[in-house]
């Protein structure tokens, strides 16, 4: 669909980005109720009242509209994270403080949040500019926390995916129970120790 088109159906009708938005919305809510196999191009065309080709013309395949899936929570997470932090704490603390939210944020939506994860794109094809405008914003935020930490862009780099990792192996346990197998500890414990010992002052587990 060309830019400035509007797509029409039962439901009126919508101009390309609104259109988008629109698909974007009803995918994740059929992730967030059924998981990821909930999710094929017929059941999305069918609750928004459109016809699959519409959404092929607007949005692309079921990979573009995952993309656009993840992309809306990257955003939303990073706008959680965003709140987490405070100028007036030590960067460890703003550190601890990221973990704690990410913790959150995945434990109130783990469905979605897993989409992130569960659909891997083909290496070969680079992300669209606006997803990778969306994972550069949840990533950066860490990455400008860590900063006085670690000014070596290099070892901040791996820092930050090294933790994002690890919160997320802790995050995927909690949220499917079996980090319970494992330990007794909440996932919070863990992660405070994990990001306070990568940091090297102490466990932050308080």
């Amino acid at each position: 669909m060309a830019q400035g088109k509007r797509a029409a159906g039962p439901r009126g009708e919508h101009d390309r980005e609104g259109f988008i938005e629109m698909v974007a919305r009803a995918a994740e809510s059929l992730v967030r109720n059924e998981g990821f196999r909930g999710l094929g191009m017929r059941r999305l065309a069918a609750a928004i009242g459109y016809a699959p080709n519409s959404i092929y013309n607007a949005v692309g395949d079921l990979d573009q509209v995952i993309l656009r899936v993840n992309a809306r929570t990257l955003r939303r997470l990073s706008a959680m994270l965003q709140g987490a932090t405070d100028p007036a704490l030590s960067p460890r603390d703003n550190a601890l403080a990221l973990a704690d939210a990410y913790l959150v944020f995945v434990a109130a939506d783990p469905r979605v949040w897993s989409l992130v994860f569960e659909h891997v794109a083909a290496p070969e094809v680079p992300f669209p500019d606006w997803y990778a405008e969306a994972l550069a914003d949840a990533t950066g935020l860490v990455d400008t926390v860590l900063q006085p930490l670690l000014p070596d862009p290099i070892e901040r780099r791996q820092a930050v995916a090294t933790l994002w990792a690890g919160l997320h192996g802790i995050a995927s346990l909690s949220t499917s129970n079996k980090l319970a197998v494992l330990v007794p500890d909440s996932p919070r414990v863990l992660a405070r120790m994990l990001v306070g010992r990568f940091l090297g002052e102490g466990s932050g587990a308080a």
